[in-house]
């Protein structure tokens, strides 16, 4: 199974096996029991997707407990910078983030589990950005953080006068100040 760790517990990339030939290609994006064998055992629940323009930033949000999710992430079409921050207070790397691009054409997926913000930022034209998450949404135990907070010093790879961002997400607290997981 293709599961590379990264430096923050927990949160792993998926690199699928792509069989491809003049027709086209094929890969498994997601199998429970082989996830599972890799230590990563959730049951999702709920599977959103999103498209966005270049230089659209969704995030970082995350859901407090009891609706805390861990979530599968992949973009189907354009490129990303994915970014997740780990905010579970008893971890090691609390307050630490870990960035990757995912692409449709790198097929890479991102595992981040519960007790971490997460956002991405578009890096092409157009990306629509597909995940799954292992407990429903709920508006009452949404928290988020600001995408630039200096004390994070999140290296986004754009130009931040570019970024587009919701009304909801320029008025994130910092990190110092975010709803405690």
């Amino acid at each position: 199974m293709p599961i590379i760790e990264t430096p923050i517990e927990g949160l792993k990339i998926y690199e699928p096996r792509v069989f491809g030939d003049e027709r086209g290609y094929f890969f498994e994006s997601y199998n429970f029991k082989s996830f599972k064998n890799a230590g990563i055992d959730c049951s999702f629940v709920q599977d959103n997707q999103s498209r966005s323009s270049l230089g659209v930033l969704r995030g970082l949000h995350y859901q407090i407990p009891p609706f805390a999710q861990a979530k599968l992430v992949r973009v189907i079409e354009g490129k990303v910078l994915d970014v997740a921050v780990d905010i579970r207070p008893n971890s090691r790397t609390y307050g630490e983030w870990f960035s990757i691009v995912l692409s449709a054409k790198n097929k890479k997926q991102l595992f981040i589990p519960r007790g971490f913000a997460h956002g991405f930022l578009v890096l092409s034209e157009t990306a629509e950005f597909f995940y799954k998450c292992d407990n429903f949404y709920s508006k009452e135990h949404e928290g988020g953080l600001l995408y630039d907070d200096p004390n994070l010093n999140i290296d986004w790879k754009l130009d931040m006068e570019k970024v587009l961002l919701s009304e909801k997400d320029s008025i994130l607290p910092t990190f110092g100040n975010h709803r405690s997981f």
